[in-house]
């Protein structure tokens, strides 16, 4: 404690408190994407000493010379594992900022949420933040204390969490402010959201792990779910809002964020409603098809689920009884007991192959997908106009069942609806396995990888899938233009082993013959991956859950000639 008392006298103007009980301040975890669509999560930084944020404002008075001081610090401890970053607390948005030409990633805060709850008060106020425990070293402006606070860092002698005064450049949170004046209310602002983003799932006898069918459940449940919306765990499946756009994926607007925030930051009132809409919503899974009779119905296997533990993949095959070949137009999932049933795929395969087909030996094969079942959706696939997908005489269907156990002991037997063409003259519909091969060092936090693949004659893209295991960090998909720039189609910028969603794009991308496409990513093979089961651990290419792999799936189909 005499050193914590000789260390504060240091810091010049500063408000350190000192006490028998020393602590550092706790900090909740929280994700952005920074101005070129990365993703940073505080405690994805455990392979760092510490994360140093600094809030920007390109417009404050004296700004350009903190920059200069920050990214001078940034130089000094670029061996101390020390990551130093910005952070928008105004929210002025990717188009305003990306242009900026920082050395530095520049986060954005989009909603204001993450400065809001740090609670940054200035442009160019700086914290200096613990990855692992998830606690606050320092608070303060670009100084000499902030110096000291790095150093205490290297030398691990910090116990307290330091403060230092200063900011010249005040930052205002209008949406704090409106909420504040006008606070959301729980009929007509907070449970629409709910309706339409998570009750699919979190409903009785959906996959979600709770429901969240009233206002006590939503309340109950209000800690975790301003953790999980902070630190972009919920929604699930979540792509860079500014490359292309899927359906497939799961957006929430900054204006609803701050609503379910805001409301339970001041307590989650039930308000004045006379019916609670979350009690009155009738979410059940439909019994009929959707698309009408259909012309076969494939019954997968009776697969029995343990009432706990972690379920590897199941993988079934089911013959079909065509002596001629069939088009399907359209397809139907039905699970048997959705509250398990957490994502299914499903392949066209020949007699002798199994689930993973050509892929077992080719590295770049095209196959016939079926599609992907996700919860929270109806779950039907109509392909394009005059697409449809082929299933010769004498294939079967290979399926890949990965479902979540919830408690109690139970049987999951899916049905899969096809619709069939008699269309002549369809383009068919596949999917291009764009997959690269490699050796996975150990203790790597961004193991940068990428693949490509030409497609000989016109193509429409239409969907893409990422595919790696348990270190996969983020993949992106590009198609390569006339000039040979890249245009990127969609981005997963913090992939999820967990969802595998088949992201059907809502505008197709015509990619000419001779044309390129890329899949670009990188493997999280460190101890800040909290899905990775060993990091000190070399890895190779393999199809089984315990190895690894790199695939970037585009489903396409031949254009017609012009």
């Amino acid at each position: 404690m005499k050193e914590m008392h000789l260390f504060c006298t240091f810091i010049i103007g500063s408000i350190c408190s000192v006490s028998t009980n020393a602590a550092l301040d706790r900090v909740g975890d929280f994700a952005l994407l920074d101005s070129q669509g990365e993703f940073h999560q505080l405690s994805r930084y455990q392979h760092r000493r510490a994360a140093v944020l600094m809030s920007y404002d390109a417009a404050c008075t004296g700004m350009e010379q903190l920059l200069n001081d920050f990214q001078a610090l940034a130089q000094t401890y670029r061996t101390d594992d020390i990551e130093f970053l910005l952070i928008d607390s105004l929210d002025l948005g990717r188009p305003a900022v990306r242009d900026y030409g920082l050395a530095l990633p520049l986060l954005e805060d989009a909603g204001q949420l993450v400065s809001e709850t740090l609670g940054i008060e200035h442009a160019g106020d700086v914290l200096v933040l613990n990855p692992e425990r998830l606690t606050l070293y320092y608070r303060g402006p670009v100084s000499s204390a902030l110096e000291q606070a790095l150093s205490g860092v290297v030398k691990e002698s910090i116990v307290d969490t330091l403060q230092a005064s200063g900011g010249d450049c005040p930052i205002a949170y209008p949406g704090r402010a409106a909420h504040l004046e006008t606070p959301p209310d729980y009929g007509t602002d907070v449970a629409p959201i709910i309706i339409e983003h998570c009750a699919e799932c979190h409903r009785q006898g959906g996959v979600g792990p709770f429901a969240l069918d009233s206002h006590i459940m939503l309340l109950g449940w209000s800690p975790m779910i301003r953790e999980v919306v902070l630190n972009k765990r919920m929604p699930p499946t979540q792509v860079d809002p500014y490359i292309g756009h899927s359906d497939s994926a799961r957006y929430l607007s900054k204006q609803h964020l701050q609503t379910l925030v805001h409301w339970i930051d001041q307590g989650g009132q039930r308000g004045n409603s006379e019916t609670d809409p979350l009690e009155a919503l009738n979410l059940t899974e439909p019994n009929g098809w959707q698309l009408g009779e259909p012309d076969f119905i494939v019954t997968g296997p009776e697969n029995a689920i343990s009432p706990t533990g972690v379920m590897d993949y199941i993988y079934d095959e089911v013959d079909l009884p065509f002596t001629e070949a069939k088009w399907v137009k359209a397809i139907q999932y039905r699970a048997g007991d959705a509250s398990v049933l957490h994502h299914l795929m499903t392949f066209v395969t020949a007699p002798e192959e199994d689930f993973w087909g050509q892929e077992r030996r080719q590295e770049s094969v095209s196959r016939r997908f079926v599609e992907g079942y996700a919860p929270g959706k109806s779950n039907i696939r109509e392909y394009p106009e005059g697409t449809g997908v082929l299933i010769p005489a004498g294939h079967k269907l290979s399926m890949q069942f990965h479902y979540v156990t919830n408690g109690q002991r139970t049987t999951d037997q899916t049905q899969l609806a096809l619709y069939f063409s008699d269309e002549v003259g369809l383009q068919e519909q596949l999917v291009q396995a764009v997959p690269a091969r490699f050796v996975l060092p150990p203790n790597q936090n961004n193991h940068a990888l990428q693949a490509e693949h030409v497609f000989e004659s016109d193509t429409v893209i239409t969907g893409v899938r990422a595919r790696m295991n348990y270190r996969g960090k983020k993949m992106k998909f590009a198609v390569e233009q006339a000039d040979g720039s890249l245009k990127e189609i969609l981005s997963v910028p913090a992939y999820n082993y967990g969802w595998q969603p088949h992201y059907i794009l809502q505008q197709p991308e015509l990619v000419r013959a001779g044309r390129k496409v890329h899949v670009i990513g990188a493997f999280d093979n460190s101890v800040s991956n909290p899905t990775n089961p060993d990091p000190n651990k070399e890895v190779t290419f393999g199809l089984n859950s315990w190895d690894e792999m790199f695939t970037g799936y585009f489903s396409f189909y031949r254009a017609d000639p012009e």
